[in-house]
C-alpha cells in the first residue's frame, strides 16, 4: 500500500533532511514539497495526501494555521524546534511531534506510527462500504438515531445518543463513547450530516461534540476557546466555529 506525503517547511535544508530521511521507505511517496502555509493549503486540498509532514512556525500562516484553512484532513507528523506546542499539536489529531534537530532513530518510530494508523484505518473500508449498502437509503428521516459501526470482526448498532464526540483521522472518523471508540470510514463532514445539530454541534473542522456531554468551557491565554467533555478530554475551538458556542451562551 503507497502512501502518499507532503513535506511543509519553510528552511530548505530542513526539507531536504525529511527527504533524505524518508528514502529508505519505500511505500511513502512525496508528491509536493512546500516552504509556505499557504502554498501547503492550496497542495494539500488539490493533491490530497495520506500523510504530511508539517513545520510548526512558519512566516505568515503557521502550521496551525495550515489545518484550518484545509479541506482534506491527512495524517500529521508535526515538526518544530520548540515542545511548547506539543499539547496544541496532539489536540490537532496529530499521529506524532518531532523536535529538531531531527534524529533518525526517533523519526523512523513517527512513521512506524503512522504506518501502523493508515493501514489500520484504511483496512475499515471494505466493512464500511458493506454497512453502507445494508444501512440502504437513510433519507426517510432527517438525522439518525443510529449508526452501524466496526468494531473487530463485529458490526454494532450504536444509538448516537450514546457518542460524545467524533474527531477527523485522516479520512476517516474515530467515534467515542463513554467507555469505547469505534472507527468509520466515512469522513466526518459526511457523519456531521446525519447527526441533529441541536445537539452535536461542530468546534473545529476535525472534531464534533454531543453537548449532552460537555462539561464547560474555558477562555484560552491567546483569547482562544477550550471545550472540557465529562470524560475528560479537551478539545480546542476553532475561529470558525467558535460562533455555534457563543450561541449557546445565555
Amino acid at each position: 500500500m503507497n502512501i502518499s506525503c507532503i513535506v511543509v517547511d519553510d528552511e530548505k535544508l530542513a526539507r531536504e533532511l525529511l527527504m533524505e530521511f524518508l528514502e529508505p521507505f519505500e511505500e511513502i511517496e512525496v508528491i509536493a514539497e512546500c516552504s509556505r502555509g499557504t502554498e501547503a493549503v492550496e497542495k494539500i486540498n488539490t493533491l490530497k495526501p495520506d500523510l504530511i509532514f508539517l513545520d510548526v512556525q512558519m512566516p505568515g500562516m503557521d502550521g496551525f494555521g495550515v489545518l484550518e484553512e484545509i479541506d482534506h484532513v491527512p495524517y500529521v507528523i508535526f515538526t518544530t524546534a520548540y515542545d511548547k506546542y506539543a499539547l496544541q499539536a496532539f489536540e490537532s489529531n496529530a499521529v506524532d511531534y518531532l523536535l529538531k534537530p531531527l534524529d533518525e532513530e526517533r523519526f523512523n518510530q513517527a512513521i512506524s506510527r503512522a504506518n501502523q494508523r493508515i493501514k489500520s484505518e484504511k483496512s475499515a473500508t471494505n466493512i464500511e462500504e458493506l454497512l453502507k449498502s445494508v444501512q440502504g437509503d437513510d433519507s426517510r428521516e432527517k438525522y439518525s438515531s443510529h449508526l452501524f459501526v466496526q468494531k473487530s470482526e463485529k458490526l454494532l448498532n450504536l444509538d448516537v445518543r450514546d457518542i460524545m464526540h467524533l474527531e477527523a483521522s485522516g479520512d476517516y472518523t474515530v467515534l467515542s463513547t463513554k467507555n469505547d471508540q469505534f472507527l468509520s470510514s466515512s469522513g466526518i463532514g459526511k457523519l456531521e450530516e446525519k447527526l441533529n445539530p441541536d445537539v452535536f454541534i461542530r468546534i473545529h473542522r476535525s472534531t464534533i461534540i454531543n453537548l449532552n456531554y460537555l462539561k464547560e468551557i474555558e477562555k484560552h491565554f491567546n483569547g482562544g476557546l477550550i471545550v472540557k467533555m465529562e470524560n475528560g478530554k479537551s478539545f480546542p475551538v476553532s475561529r470558525t466555529y467558535a460562533k455555534q458556542i457563543r450561541k449557546k451562551v445565555v
